[in-house]
């Protein structure tokens, strides 16, 4: 056995999260090494059965009784507190439901609606995911903003008395850096500017701290690092201070005050509700809370310790297993600015993504040139991550 074979099994037997492992649904029997939980996570045990008397009892025999009897109608808020805690929410703040791509719209309108007439200029992260620039860009031109790009390195500099909002990546999905939330959220109120937060890719793998930081709104998916499966509903929060002049660009009759008076007059309802629009997507909804079990006494804290220790020992692993020179990594070394993923470029990455994937080790790939690998703490090893790096070492030779 390797050195690195034996520092893995160290590793393990040292993990205080190592029996949090047994809450999923794993490949062990294939001998697969998951490295993908950062566009999907894997299925949690608890789902099957909680999804089977969703349907079998709750859909089945008590049917529309289940609304009130089997706590349909509150589903969106009771599980936004859940999620709550893993982002630094207090209850109250935080409604799931909707895709993220909606959500994202929702807060930013209602983030321009907030910030005024006199502010004409909405920031959007140049080297965001697609789907938020496309969402920014549709925004901007709907309410009549100048839309603008800029690097989260370049927002300090970018701010001025224009400025309505800001809509950043916690985490570059491409390359796993993590922007300073504390800093460019500061930045952009000491401007009277309103911060937006995609927390995408770090929901779940690191401390965010919504309310301590004063961020007034943030969207996040819950398929990733959060286990909720494949289009699991999105979540939005709003900072408490702001949820009374949330105006949302789609009220529905979810969201309203008296959802079953049916009036034809809009009256939005108080708190996190306003975030709702129509009749939520129970099934997914409800799978999601089955999977969020699994984070029953689970520190976010010590997530972030094994997160930063994976990627840390796959980096070792990947320097010793490879050639100098045929990979590089893109994700920063320093702690602070790293998220949950590594990032690695390859000249040939999506022919070595496959043959990776042949071999049993899921990552994903990136264009033009990246080999991408996430570290979902919950579920991954030190062993794992050991056999990543010697197979990636193998097939690039």
């Amino acid at each position: 056995m390797s050195e690195l074979a034996l520092l893995a099994e160290k590793a393990d037997a040292a993990d205080e999260l190592a029996a949090i492992r047994s809450r999923f649904v794993l490949d062990d029997q294939d001998d697969v090494v998951y490295l993908d939980g950062n566009s999907l996570g894997v299925l949690p045990a608890g789902v099957p059965g909680r999804l089977e008397d969703v349907v079998r009892r709750q859909w089945g025999r008590l049917r529309i009784r289940s609304w009130e009897e089997s706590g349909w109608w509150t589903a969106p808020e009771r599980i936004g507190d859940r999620i709550a805690p893993l982002v630094g929410a207090g209850p109250g703040r935080i409604v799931v439901g909707d895709s993220t791509s909606v959500n994202i719209f929702k807060a930013l309108v209602a983030a321009i609606r907030m910030a005024g007439d006199g502010r004409d200029e909405l920031l959007v992260d140049a080297s965001t995911f697609p789907t938020d620039g496309y969402i920014a860009e549709s925004a901007a031109r709907l309410t009549g903003r100048t839309l603008r790009p800029v690097t989260p390195a370049e927002v300090p500099e970018a701010l001025g008395d224009r400025t309505a909002a800001v809509l950043l990546n916690h985490v570059d999905y491409r390359t796993g850096r993590l922007h300073d939330l504390p800093s460019l959220t500061a930045s952009i109120h000491a401007h009277g500017a309103l911060a937006v937060w995609d927390l995408c890719h770090s929901a779940g793998a690191l401390p965010v701290g919504l309310d301590e930081h004063g961020v007034d709104l943030a969207v996040g998916c819950t398929y990733k690092y959060l286990n909720g499966g494949p289009g699991s509903p999105a979540f939005l929060y709003v900072r408490d201070a702001l949820q009374d002049r949330f105006d949302s660009p789609l009220p529905g009759w979810n969201s309203h005050a008296d959802p079953f008076g049916m009036s034809p007059a809009y009256a939005p309802a108080a708190g996190a509700p306003r975030g709702r629009v129509g009749t939520p997507d129970i099934l997914s909804v409800l799978a999601l809370e089955a999977a969020l079990e699994a984070w029953d006494g689970v520190s976010i804290t010590a997530v972030r310790a094994k997160s930063l220790a994976l990627t840390d020992f796959f980096l070792k692993c990947v320097t010793a297993y490879t050639e100098p020179g045929r990979v590089e990594s893109v994700t920063p070394e320093p702690h602070e600015e790293r998220g949950s993923q590594v990032a690695l470029r390859c000249a040939d990455a999506g022919e070595v993504m496959k043959r990776l994937i042949e071999r049993g080790v899921v990552g994903d790939f990136r264009r033009p040139d990246i080999l991408r690998f996430g570290f979902t703490p919950l579920y991954v090893s030190f062993t794992e991550v050991e056999r990543a790096a010697r197979v990636l070492g193998e097939v690039l030779a």
